[in-house]
């Protein structure tokens, strides 16, 4: 499984209905292989769908969570004006990259 993150922007001054979480979850299908979906709104005018994806790998699940963003952008009417721009897997900070042992 794993945790992509897609970035939707909405035109200035849009604003989204308080209930965009359920709205977002409910347009998901079985066939999206998408197990859950974390909803944030950002400040201004977008937000970010957390996509946690089963997949073979990771450009797979990047591809899915893109084709899932497509499909609610066209299916879900609260998303209608809103565009995709970008969407991946997070990076980890190197915070918590192995360190060399002496």
């Amino acid at each position: 499984m794993y945790l992509v993150h897609a970035h939707l922007a909405l035109p200035s001054g849009e604003q989204l209905p308080p209930n965009i979480a359920a709205v977002v979850r409910s347009a998901i299908s079985v066939g999206d292989r998408v197990e859950h979906v974390a909803v944030h709104i950002r400040a201004g005018s977008g937000l970010t769908l957390g996509f946690y994806v089963l997949a073979g790998g990771l450009e797979e699940a990047e591809e899915r969570a893109v084709r899932v963003c497509d499909r609610l952008l066209r299916e879900v009417r609260q998303l209608a004006t809103a565009r995709l721009t970008g969407a991946g897997v997070p990076l980890m900070p190197l915070a918590f990259a192995p360190q060399p042992v002496d």
